[in-house]
C-alpha cells in the first residue's frame, strides 16, 4: 500500500478483504457437513438408498449446472450483489433442509448448491478486480479456508448431531452463510454505485467456448476434481478391503483431506510467481503416479499413498482455481473462464463416483478401479501441460502472448516505444 493510499481506500479494501474470507469460508461447509449425519437424515424422512445417492450427488451436480449462470447475474446486477446474493442462497437452503419436510430438505441442498456455485465462479474474479497484484497469496488464502472449512464441518457433523441432533449439525453453517451476506451487503451497494463496469461475459464473436485454452483448463480442472471426489467417496472401501478396520479407513480420508491444507495456500502463491505453470503440472502427476500405484501393489503401507495422494489431490485443483486467473486477461474474462470451467469442470467430475462404483461391481474388486484413475493420470497431464502455457485465453486459436496487467508487473526502466 503507497503513500498515495487514501484512509477511505484502506478501509474500503479492508472491508473487501474481510468478505473475500467470509465468503470462501462458506463455500464448502454447506456440502461436506451433509454425508456424516446421513443416516440420520435417512432414517427422519424415510430415503431410500437412491434418494439418500441423489442428496449426496445434488451439490455436485449444483457447482457444475449453476457455475453457468453466475456471469449473466454478475453482468445483470453486479459482481458484489451477485455475491451477497449468493451468500443469501446459502443461507436460506441451510435453513430449508432442517425443515420437516423431504422436500425442503432436496431444494434447501440445490438453492445453497446454488449458492456455492455462484460464490466459486466469482470469487477469483472479484481477487483479480480488487487485489490485482495479489492474486497468488489471496487465491492461496481462499484454496486454505475452503479446504479447512469443509474438512472443520465433516468433523464436527458428528459431534455436533450428538450434542443436538441433526438440525443443529446442518443448521449451525447458517450463521456465517448469514453474517457473510451482512458484510457483502455494503459491498454490492458500492458496487451498484461504483462506476466501474460489472463483471461480464464475452459477447457474441467472443464466446470462449471457442478458446483451445479455456477448454484445456476446464478439461484439467474437470480431472482434476475427479480424481478427489473419487477418492474421496471411495479410499475408505478400497481400503477397508485391503484389511484396516472401518475406523481406520475413515480416518484415511480426513488425513487425505488435512494433507492438501497447506498446500491450498502455497500452490497457488508459487504458482502465481512463475511465469510457465507446466513443471507444477508434471510434479501434480508424478506425485498422483506413485499414490495410484503404490495402492495397487502394496495397499499394507495404506497410511504412505493417502498421504501423498493428499499431496497431489491437494495441489492439482488449487492450481486449477490459480490458471482461471493467471489464463484470464481481465476480471470479466475471469468470471468468463471460471464458469465454463466450474461448469464443464464439476459436471465431469459428479460423474466419477458413479462410474468408480459401477466398474467395482462389475469386476468384484478395486484394482480396475484404481487402474483407471491411473490411467486417467495421462489426460489430466495432457491437458494440464496445454493449459498451463504461458498465455491468455481468447476465442480462437492459442493462448494469446503473455503481456501481465500491469498491476502485477515490477517496475520497469523507461525506454522508448
Amino acid at each position: 500500500m503507497n503513500s498515495s493510499t487514501t484512509p477511505g481506500s484502506r478501509a474500503a479494501a479492508v472491508w473487501s478483504l474481510v468478505g473475500l474470507v467470509l465468503l470462501t469460508i462458506n463455500l464448502r461447509a454447506a456440502i461436506t457437513g451433509i454425508s456424516p449425519v446421513l443416516g440420520d437424515l435417512r432414517d427422519a424422512f424415510g430415503l431410500s438408498g437412491a434418494e439418500a445417492g441423489v442428496l449426496t450427488t445434488l451439490p455436485v451436480l449444483c457447482l457444475g449446472v449453476f457455475a453457468a449462470v453466475a456471469p449473466a447475474v454478475a453482468r445483470r446486477f453486479g459482481t458484489e450483489t451477485a455475491i451477497a446474493g449468493s451468500l443469501v442462497m446459502i443461507t436460506t437452503g441451510i435453513v430449508l433442509r432442517v425443515a420437516q419436510s423431504p422436500v425442503s430438505l432436496f431444494v434447501g441442498t440445490v438453492l445453497a448448491g446454488a449458492g456455492i456455485a455462484m460464490g466459486n465462479v466469482l470469487m477469483p474474479a472479484m481477487i483479480k478486480r480488487a487485489f490485482p497484484s495479489r492474486l497468488g497469496s489471496l487465491t492461496g488464502l481462499a484454496m486454505m479456508l475452503m479446504a479447512a472449512s469443509g474438512a472443520i464441518a465433516a468433523g464436527l457433523a458428528v459431534p455436533l448431531e450428538e450434542a443436538g441432533g441433526w438440525r443443529l449439525a446442518l443448521a449451525v453453517w447458517a450463521v456465517p452463510s448469514l453474517v457473510a451476506a451482512l458484510v457483502w451487503g455494503p459491498l454490492a451497494v458500492r458496487g451498484r454505485r461504483a462506476p466501474t463496469a460489472p463483471v461480464t461475459a464475452p459477447r457474441a464473436g467472443g464466446s470462449l467456448l471457442r478458446s483451445p485454452t479455456a477448454w484445456f483448463v476446464t478439461a484439467f480442472m474437470g480431472l482434476a476434481s475427479l480424481m478427489f471426489y473419487v477418492l474421496m467417496s471411495w479410499l475408505p472401501e478400497v481400503m477397508r478391503d485391503a484389511g484396516y478396520p472401518a475406523a481406520t479407513a475413515g480416518m484415511m480420508v480426513s488425513a487425505m483431506m488435512i494433507a492438501g491444507i497447506p498446500l491450498g495456500f502455497l500452490v497457488p502463491v508459487f504458482a502465481a510467481r512463475l511465469r510457465d505453470q507446466r513443471p507444477l503440472v508434471v510434479a501434480v502427476a508424478a506425485t498422483m503416479v506413485v499414490g495410484l500405484v503404490g495402492l495397487l501393489l502394496a495397499p499394507s503401507a495404506g497410511w504412505t499413498w493417502v498421504v501423498i495422494l493428499g499431496i497431489g489431490t491437494g495441489s492439482a485443483f488449487p492450481l486449477a482455481f490459480t490458471l482461471l486467473s493467471l489464463r484470464s486477461p481481465t476480471p470479466s474474462a475471469a468470471a468468463s473462464l471460471s464458469g465454463m470451467a466450474q461448469t464443464g469442470g464439476y459436471l465431469l467430475a459428479g460423474t466419477g463416483p458413479l462410474a468408480v462404483g459401477v466398474l467395482h461391481e462389475a469386476t468384484g474388486g478395486w484394482n480396475v478401479p484404481v487402474a483407471l484413475l491411473l490411467v486417467l493420470v495421462v489426460p489430466e497431464v495432457v491437458v494440464g501441460l496445454l493449459a498451463a502455457r504461458p498465455g491468455f485465453v481468447r476465442p480462437a486459436g492459442p493462448a494469446t502472448p503473455l503481456v501481465e496487467p500491469k498491476a502485477l508487473r515490477a517496475p520497469e526502466p523507461a525506454r522508448t516505444r
